[in-house]
């Protein structure tokens, strides 16, 4: 990560811009939940709102934010509120009761909980009609009824990291939650707020650092999991992190929010749970669109989804048209948990809910969520029309005979998994184009053979050019093709992979390394649909559906000068990540037994089992290059095999040995750097590249690691 963690000018950076930008963080957290929640200053001067309170007042959340308490307040009751305000300032936690006055005049008895001090001046309120049924937080679960409150929302934990992901700011709400005072948070490690592992072959340090770095890498990451208090006493907590980083792309530090879900948490597996039902969608079902915007707001849709829903562009312009108005009461408890795998995850698992039509008339549809961004806040969603689709009685059998088919070698059944394949399923059947994300040997060419599979072009062609792997010279020729004497050694006119993805689909696999002077060409054949050969005046129309993939940071190679945001963004309509293997090691027994019966029948062997303690290796190992690592173990097992059991050679995975500590690390690292050194022929602007490193830092690791030419 490119930071200046322990620089004066990255402390001042951060002591200056991070309470804003973790305030940002914090109200782009608060604002999706269905239950009424507002953020107020000193002066009881609402600056954040929740959906649930916009619809509690009546008004929008614009309209809500620079009103005070008292605009919402019934006549004669301002001095009564002014009282409770101060009392509130001074107790820093209040509890009871108030008669509002909604935006129509409509009375609003509520029940509210305030909070003091999230962030300095900034407080909480969460409000409870009373009048109202009370609301289940899972529609799943209908015996589910929880407190007038919900406990994840009576408070949060805010603060801040430097680079190095040291506690630089630490606020009431993270002192009332983890019972540490600012005195005893300050300068120690985050690793502080997590349990010990329960394996030795854990490190906290490296998982804490990964967490990091995706943080860096992608803007933002959440995760859930068990954090400690200082008693000792262990919760289930919602934490998200985004990257802080001044306008030069330099790292200074992060800010984080988190949350005591321990109560929902159950609540949560058991609503995922009952996703299992979602069956996939026949290729025949209509794709009604993709509709984009901030918050709840749509500023942005196609003219599929506005006539689903029988609204035109001119109401869509006027900025009236919301996503909550569209979602029946019912669903809302399905879209809350949508947004937080977003966050978690950066899309959600697609699912089915229906839709309002400005006719009153439902449609079911299936959707799926993705958040772009945070900071501006930035979310786009896909939605399928079901209203179509003929169920039969026997889909579900029908479906587990026809998915290895249709997924091919795609293995496992995580729920990382499942999120994965639940996403080539919701964009198959369009024509737009996928970037897939991930690292080496995570399957995404896979992934990309599996959309093209499912969708309405998969009995065309699918070609691949694998970017990295083409003479930065002879790449153009391989996208567009020659004509005849188009230079020296064109003795023939060549089709190019374009050309030859005519009605199918083309596969751009790592697509970070097309160099900077070529990719405006692409991108004009991308927005234009057509081409021109090299050497050649004809213009030649394409009709191509783009997959690309890649293991890179694009985002980092935007920063560094190296890859075109216009490209960028037009390539990443519907952006897919594929898990690294140790993020469902649940996968690893169901992987090894496939690629034992796959090699063994090549081979003409008879291997009938994985013994257990190497299974347990298996599983242990944090396998760096992943399932294709993986793959290629087992291929070499089966050689060695002469028995009924697989011998698989253990001392290579020091499984037993194995410490994921600093050295280990850098041994990781020295090699991964060694290796794409190598590939580039010793030349440091092309491995920097590859790696997506500026070369003053590649050059500083080097030296680190003891990495010369005389190692090529």
């Amino acid at each position: 990560m490119n930071s200046e963690a322990s620089s004066p000018k990255a402390t001042r950076w951060l002591e200056e811009n991070g309470p804003r930008e973790l305030e940002s963080l914090f109200g782009t957290i608060l604002y999706h939940p269905s239950t009424p929640i507002l953020i107020a200053d000193n002066d009881r001067r609402y600056l954040g709102a929740s959906t649930g309170a916009g619809k509690l007042l009546g008004l929008s959340r614009e309209k809500i934010i620079g009103r005070k308490i008292d605009d919402f307040a019934e006549s004669g009751t301002k001095s009564q509120i002014s009282e409770i305000w101060r009392a509130f300032l001074n107790e820093g936690k209040q509890e009871g009761a108030l008669r509002l006055v909604a935006h129509d005049g409509s009375p609003k008895d509520v029940e509210y909980s305030a909070i003091g001090n999230l962030l300095p001046a900034r407080h909480l309120l969460v409000l409870r009609d009373k009048s109202s049924p009370v609301q289940r937080t899972n529609e799943a679960d209908p015996s589910s009824v929880p407190a007038a409150v919900p406990a994840w929302v009576r408070d949060y934990a805010l603060f801040l990291l430097d680079a190095d992901g040291c506690i630089a700011a630490w606020y009431s709400g993270a002192a009332r939650i983890y019972g540490y005072s600012g005195e005893d948070a300050i300068g120690r490690h985050v690793s502080l707020l997590y349990p010990a592992p329960d394996h030795k072959e854990e490190s906290l340090s490296t998982c804490l650092r990964e967490e990091l770095k995706r943080a860096s890498d992608q803007g933002h990451f959440g995760i859930e999991g068990w954090h400690v208090r200082k008693d000792g006493a262990r919760f289930w907590a919602n934490a998200v992190t985004m990257a802080l980083k001044a306008d030069d792309g330099t790292l200074h530090g992060f800010a984080r929010v988190e949350r005591d879900f321990t109560e929902r948490h159950e609540r949560d597996e058991r609503l995922r749970r009952s996703r299992a039902r979602l069956r996939p969608v026949p290729l025949e079902s209509t794709i009604a669109g993709i509709v984009s915007g901030e918050f709840d707001r749509i500023p942005e849709a196609n003219d599929a989804f506005l006539e689903l829903v029988g609204y035109t562009r001119e109401e869509l312009g006027t900025g009236e048209l919301c996503w909550p108005d569209l979602t029946p009461p019912e669903y809302l408890g399905l879209d809350e948990l949508a947004y937080e795998e977003g966050l978690r995850f950066g899309a959600c698992t697609p699912f089915e809910k229906e839709l309002i039509r400005k006719d009153g008339t439902r449609v079911p549809v299936l959707v799926a969520t993705a958040v772009l961004k945070l900071a501006p806040f930035r979310w786009i969603t896909f939605v399928q029309d079901l209203s179509e689709r003929n169920r039969l009685e026997n889909v579900e059998d029908d479906e587990q005979e026809a998915k290895p088919a249709l997924f091919g070698e795609i293995v496992g059944s995580s729920a990382a998994l499942k999120r994965l394949l639940r996403q080539i399923e919701i964009v198959a059947p369009t024509d737009a184009n996928v970037l897939i994300l991930g690292e080496t040997g995570t399957g995404k060419e896979l992934a990309a053979r599996a959309v093209h599979r499912l969708s309405p072009r998969g009995e065309r062609p699918f070609i691949t050019l694998n970017c990295a792997a083409i003479p930065t010279g002879l790449l153009e020729s391989e996208l567009f093709g020659y004509e005849r004497g188009a230079f020296t050694g064109a003795l023939a006119q060549k089709l190019g992979r374009f050309e030859l993805a005519h009605r199918g689909t083309l596969f751009l696999d790592e697509v970070g390394d097309i160099p900077l002077d070529l990719q405006p060409k692409l991108l004009r054949a991308l927005q234009e649909k057509s081409f021109e050969r090299l050497g050649g005046t004809k213009t030649i129309p394409i009709d191509v559906r783009l997959i690309a993939a890649t293991n890179r940071n694009l985002t980092q190679m935007m920063g560094d000068k190296l890859f075109r945001p216009d490209l960028y963004y037009r390539l990443k309509v519907f952006p897919i990540t594929t898990p690294p293997l140790r993020d469902h090691p649940e996968d690893i027994p169901v992987l090894a037994r496939y690629f034992t019966r796959k090699y063994a029948l090549k081979m003409n062997r008879r291997i009938e089992k994985i013994p257990g303690e190497t299974m347990k290796a298996l599983v242990r190992w944090p396998w760096p290059g992943n399932v294709r690592e993986l793959e290629n173990l087992i291929e070499r097992s089966v050689i060695l095999s002469r028995g009924p059991n697989l011998r698989v050679p253990l001392a290579e995975l020091r499984a037993e040995t194995l410490e994921t500590s600093e050295g280990t690390l850098a041994q990781v690292e020295r090699d991964h750097i060694l290796r794409v050194f190598r590939e580039a022929d010793g030349v440091i602007t092309t491995t920097a590249t590859r790696l997506g490193l500026p070369r003053t830092t590649l050059n500083a690791m080097m030296k680190k690691l003891g990495i010369s030419r005389t190692d090529l």
